[in-house]
């Protein structure tokens, strides 16, 4: 990770994404430039109590780096717990502060941490000791900035290694990201930043990085429907649907993790009527069939 982080050029990340930033997907998008991939978010006490958890929410190979797992997690010894069985095969592991689903901050996850600053301290400072290995943060903005830089400055101090800014509020889902308060992040800390929310293509990158001083950034939707982003396509390609068969087959996925993947993937390519037709379909044969007689697909 040191090595990444003494690169000179932006860094790209794809996020973390509940049932989609799986490791086939991950195999895929580092294919086409994303230097650093997140685990789908893993909720830490089921992950430390269940073996059937870990093996069906933490999968990994070779390959598969830099890597971190993100965690929710209420308390510091259920992160550092969790992080401990993770760290021989992945480079960091991330804290959720910025999922903003009703039911994640019910259960004291996600938002709910923004604003328990101290806590957040604690389970950085005990993580990284107990598991010997670097702790990151993924938040949301506060309403008042000055609560989000209490807090990303009590994190510095306990020594996370970066954090990831959505430029929204817990409130916001569609509104346009506020990049002056990533920048304002940016200006109160000296650990690096990453800029997260509405990044679609390459040329944001630089644009971003430059507006906000992050070290880099953060693609969720724009990198699920389009992989081959940060490889400079402006949209999927069928090189990369490709791949993605390829991935999928050898490593068999789910079938409606596979179908949905594609889904998000052929939007601009297909028709409104091949959409509406390869939407429904019901088994891998009928998709395999539909990408061959359309696209030339095997």
């Amino acid at each position: 990770m040191e090595d990444l982080l003494s690169r000179s050029t932006p860094i790209k990340m794809c996020a973390p994404m509940v049932r989609y930033s799986k490791l086939p997907f991950r195999m895929l998008v580092r294919e086409y430039g994303c230097d650093v991939a997140f685990t789908p978010m893993i909720i830490a006490d089921s992950f430390v109590h269940s073996a059937k958890a870990r093996d069906n929410e933490f999968t990994t190979c070779a390959g598969d780096r830099p890597l971190i797992v993100q965690f929710a997690a209420k308390t510091a010894e259920e992160l550092s717990t969790a992080a401990q069985y993770v760290a021989p095969f992945c480079d960091a592991v991330d804290l959720n502060c910025g999922c903003p689903q009703r039911w994640a901050i019910k259960e004291c996850y996600g938002c709910y941490m923004l604003n328990r600053p101290e806590l957040v301290a604690d389970m950085v400072r005990q993580t990284k000791s107990n598991a010997n290995l670097p702790v990151t943060i993924k938040i949301r903005v506060c309403e008042d900035m000055r609560k989000t830089v209490d807090l990303v400055q009590r994190a510095e101090r306990a020594g996370v290694e970066w954090i990831t800014v959505h430029g929204r509020t817990v409130k916001q889902r569609t509104e346009p990201v506020d990049y002056d308060s990533i920048r304002q992040v940016v200006d109160s800390v000296s650990i690096p930043v990453f800029a997260n929310g509405d990044i679609t293509q390459l040329s944001h990158v630089d644009d971003i990085c430059s507006r906000t001083g992050a070290r880099g950034v953060m693609a969720a939707r724009g990198i699920l429907s389009n992989p081959c982003m940060f490889a400079g396509h402006s949209q999927t390609t069928l090189d990369c649907v490709q791949k993605w068969v390829d991935i999928s087959l050898s490593t068999g996925i789910q079938f409606t993790t596979f179908h949905h993947h594609l889904m998000y993937m052929l939007e601009k390519i297909h028709s409104k009527a091949d959409r509406q037709v390869f939407n429904t379909l019901a088994s891998v044969a009928s998709v395999l069939d539909f990408l061959e007689v359309n696209y030339g697909i095997k």
